[in-house]
C-alpha cells in the first residue's frame, strides 16, 4: 500500500532539492519570516521529501494547506520571541510565541543539544507552537553531536480512542535517531495512530482506496474511503482494532499528550480551543555512557544481524528504521524529488500570489 501512495513517474516532475530549498525559502519569506527562519522552515520540508514523507513535505505550501493560510490570516507569528520560561541545567521549558512550528522545533531541539554537552543528556518542552512536519528531522539533528535524539508533539484531535469514536487525540509522532558506524543512522519516525493524516490526503489526490484500520466515518465505522476518512477527521489508533493491539497506540497517543501537551503547560489535545502545540525533545550523549566508537560498532552489528535475518515468504529483504528513507534520499539527491503535478501547481499558484517566480519548477 505505501508504494500506492508514492506519485507515479508519469505524473511527477522531478525537482532539483536545492532549486526546491531555494523556491519554499522565498516563499516564506515572502510570507514575513527572517531569513535564517525562512530557510530553516524550508530545510524541514524539503528533507521530509528527500526522504520519501511525501505526507510532510512541499505539499503542504498549497493555498489551501497548512502553512500559507496561517501566515496571512496571523494565526502564526512569522518573527516569534522564542523565549526560556524555566530551566535548570538540563532541562528547559520554552515559550514559541505562537511562530511557524518548523523553526519553533528547531530551536527546541537545538536547545536540547546544547544543554545536553555538559550533564550528558537534556529534556526540552515547547509551548505554543504549531505543526512542525516531519518528527524525525529533529531528533536526526543529534546524530552529528554524536548524541541520541527523540523528538515528540502532540497534534490536533483526529484519532479516537480504543472503543471510542471522538477524536480526542492527535496523530501524536515519536522519532528516535540513534547514530551508528558504517551503517546508516537507525531512525525511527512513527504516527502513533497507524497512518499520518497527510497519507489520507495523497490516497485522495491518487484515487485509491486506503486499509481496513486506518479511518473512521463520522459513526465511527471503518472506512476504505480516504475522503471520508478525511471528511470525518477519524483515525485508529496503532493497531486499528482492539484485537489487533489499537490499545498500545492509544497509550502510546496518550503518553506522547502528557510529556508534549500535559508536561510543557500548553494542555493536551483534548484540552486545546486553537492550533497551539507542545514538543518534547532529548538528546543523549553517547559518551556519557560509553566510547563513542565502541557504540557504533555495537550498533553497526545489531544493525547487521536485523538485515541480515532470513526474509520472508515473498519478500527479498529486512530492513531497520530509517533505512528506506536513506537510500530515497540518495536516489531523490541525485534524481531529484519526484512532485505530483498538482503539488507543482499549487506551489506555482503560491508563488504567484505572493509575487515568488516558480518557472524553473518546470511549469
Amino acid at each position: 500500500m505505501q508504494e500506492k501512495l508514492r506519485v507515479r513517474e508519469d505524473e511527477a516532475l522531478r525537482v532539483d532539492a536545492g532549486v526546491l530549498l531555494g523556491y519554499v525559502t522565498k516563499v516564506f519569506l515572502a510570507l514575513g519570516l527572517p531569513d535564517e527562519d525562512a530557510a530553516i522552515a524550508a530545510d524541514v520540508l524539503v528533507r521530509a521529501d528527500l526522504r520519501g514523507v511525501d505526507s510532510h513535505g512541499v505539499a503542504h505550501i498549497q493555498p489551501e494547506g497548512f502553512y500559507v493560510p496561517w501566515l496571512r490570516r496571523g494565526e502564526v507569528n512569522p518573527r516569534p520571541q522564542i523565549r526560556v520560561v524555566a530551566e535548570r541545567p538540563a532541562t528547559a521549558l520554552l515559550d514559541g510565541d505562537h511562530g511557524l512550528g518548523m523553526v519553533v522545533g528547531y530551536r527546541g531541539m537545538e536547545e536540547a543539544i546544547r544543554r545536553a554537552r555538559d550533564p550528558g543528556m537534556a529534556v526540552v518542552c515547547v509551548r505554543n507552537s504549531g505543526h512542525f512536519g516531519m518528527t524525525g528531522y529533529y531528533a536526526m539533528m543529534a546524530l552529528p553531536h554524536d548524541m541520541i535524539g527523540l523528538a515528540m508533539t502532540h497534534a490536533s484531535p483526529m484519532v479516537v480512542p480504543t472503543f471510542g469514536r471522538d477524536a480526542l487525540l492527535g496523530t501524536n509522532p515519536i522519532a528516535l535517531a540513534v547514530p551508528a558506524g558504517r551503517e546508516p543512522a537507525f531512525v525511527l519516525d512513527m504516527a502513533t495512530s497507524t497512518v499520518a493524516a497527510g497519507k489520507l490526503e495523497i490516497a485522495a489526490r491518487m484515487g485509491v482506496p486506503i486499509p481496513e484500520g486506518w479511518a473512521a466515518d463520522q459513526e465511527g465505522n471503518s472506512t476504505t474511503d480516504p475522503v471520508a476518512g478525511r471528511r470525518a477527521r477519524r483515525l485508529l489508533p496503532l493497531g486499528g482494532t482492539r484485537d489487533q493491539g489499537s490499545h498500545k497506540g492509544y497509550g502510546l497517543a496518550a503518553m506522547v499528550d502528557i510529556l508534549s501537551g500535559v508536561l510543557s503547560g500548553v494542555g493536551a489535545t483534548s484540552m486545546l480551543s486553537g492550533g497551539e502545540r507542545g514538543h518534547f525533545f532529548a538528546a543523549i550523549r553517547v559518551d556519557a555512557f560509553q566510547p563513542v566508537g565502541e557504540f557504533k560498532a555495537m550498533m553497526d552489528r545489531m544493525l547487521a544481524n536485523l538485515k541480515g535475518s532470513t526474509p520472508a515468504g515473498g519478500h527479498d529483504r529486512v530492513y531497520v528504521a530509517g533505512e528506506i528513507e536513506h537510500e530515497l534520499e540518495i536516489e531523490r539527491r541525485a534524481s531529484g524529488i519526484p512532485l505530483h503535478s498538482e503539488v507543482v501547481a499549487g506551489l506555482c499558484q503560491v508563488g504567484e500570489e505572493l509575487g515568488v517566480d516558480c518557472g524553473f519548477l518546470g511549469i
